[in-house]
């Protein structure tokens, strides 16, 4: 049987949910498919929003000769099949090509259609879920127009879910009753996928109790049918990689609310590596000298994690998401090391200074001869002055201290020490 999401795909603006955006009066794309003359584009957003929606409502506004692919499934001889339909009456038009999740294509089955889209006998329209500036060709993003097509909102939703129980009742001849809140509850736990929503809908009516008056929807039968399916995620897409992101940057931030939601997030979809290989980066990047303990502490999180696996392994997870979110911050280990990693890039290395060297005989062409390395320890408070970087680099400065009371300490310390500034 056809999915009900399928044989209600809307056909015309007044039916499209979300994306207002792109599809409110006025709004670039809309405009440029009422023009009917239609450039490369690039759709690009998570399942169920209206990609594919938009091409079919393009396509039938158009007099191009309209062809359908799958990245899934086609193959280079599927895709010279239709270029070989432009030099024939049947494409004396132009052709429209649907290209439907063009990441799994190949480099050199996007190549292939390189020539035809920029001479215009092909006009391409591509929809992808994952980032297009990673997964798609550059050769073929600077030919098209990217549009970003975004998770619709439980409040957007919620015409789309009523108007698929109206279409259900007409289909099938009899009242369909909903408790209330029904098309709210759907709306909201379908991750903002109006696909999943949909199929939700005709789930609950295929399910619904069969009474005097009709079909009746009940709440709890809605709860069991929606159960964890606002979890949108993708471990090798974007979603995956966005939810680290938002951990890492709520934890940056100090937000120990934000940072708790996100790990939750993830531990919920399963991704408990991911989420330990995460703090401990934010341990060293973060936090760092700041509260230098935070490594160590979040390491054996970790290592308690990974020997009790889910559903235990949130509570030391928990733990450690909190512990870094209410730390105190610095990242001024992480400025020097990529300060330090820049000038060596760059080629500014230098020879190593010959009291540093593990060498114990000098060249004939020594201008001074000997080592003359001094050993800090045989100084009072263990500390001499001497060069240790390169010639070129020797007044380099990489790390400054932060602003906080631990590295504020060491550098009071020192300056102590040295008698002079740190920086």
């Amino acid at each position: 049987m056809i999915p009900l999401a399928e044989r209600i795909r809307p056909t015309c603006f007044a039916d499209l949910v979300g994306q207002p955006h792109l599809f409110a009066e006025g709004k670039p794309l809309r405009r440029i498919i009422e023009s009917g003359r239609i450039p490369n584009m690039i759709f690009y957003g998570p399942s169920g929003v209206g990609k594919t929606t938009v091409a079919r409502m393009i396509a039938e506004q158009t007099s191009l000769s309209l062809h359908k692919l799958n990245g899934t499934t086609a193959t280079v001889g599927d895709i010279r099949e239709i270029l070989a339909e432009t030099g024939s009456i049947f494409g004396s038009e132009g052709v429209l090509l649907y290209l439907d999740e063009i990441q799994y294509l190949n480099k050199k089955q996007q190549q292939s259609l390189l020539e035809y889209i920029e001479n215009g006998k092909v006009t391409l329209i591509a929809s992808t879920t994952e980032n297009p500036y990673f997964a798609v060709f550059n050769a073929i993003i600077s030919r098209s127009t990217v549009f970003e097509f975004k998770p619709v909102t439980a409040e957007q939703m919620v015409p789309a879910v009523e108007r698929a129980f109206a279409f259900l009742a007409q289909e099938q001849g009899v009242a369909v009753q909903c408790e209330a809140d029904v098309a709210s509850y759907i709306a909201a736990g379908c991750g903002g996928d109006v696909r999943k929503a949909i199929n939700t809908a005709e789930l609950a009516v295929l399910s619904a109790e069969q009474t005097a008056e009709g079909l009746s929807v009940r709440m709890e039968a809605v709860k069991a049918l929606t159960q964890r399916s606002n979890m949108r995620y993708d471990r090798d897409g974007d979603q995956h990689y966005d939810l680290l992101s938002a951990l890492q940057k709520s934890i940056r931030g100090s937000d120990e609310n934000a940072a708790i939601h996100y790990a939750a997030r993830l531990l919920e979809a399963g991704d408990l590596l991911s989420v330990c290989r995460r703090l401990l980066v934010i341990a060293a990047e973060d936090i760092g000298l700041a509260y230098p303990m935070a490594i160590p502490i979040v390491k054996a999180a970790v290592d308690s994690a990974l020997q009790l696996g889910l559903p235990e392994a949130r509570i030391p997870i928990a733990n450690a998401v909190i512990l870094l979110a209410t730390s105190p911050k610095s990242n001024s280990a992480y400025t020097a090391i990529n300060a330090a990693a820049a000038d060596i890039q760059a080629g500014l290395s230098g020879n190593i200074p010959r009291c540093l060297q593990n060498v114990h005989f000098d060249g004939a062409d020594a201008a001074v001869k000997g080592q003359h390395y001094r050993y800090p320890h045989d100084y009072p408070r263990h500390y001499v002055e001497q060069q240790y970087l390169p010639d070129t680099l020797k007044d380099r400065v990489y790390y400054t201290f932060g602003d906080n009371k631990i590295e504020q300490a060491a550098k009071a310390y020192w300056e102590n020490i040295k008698g002079k500034h740190t920086g």
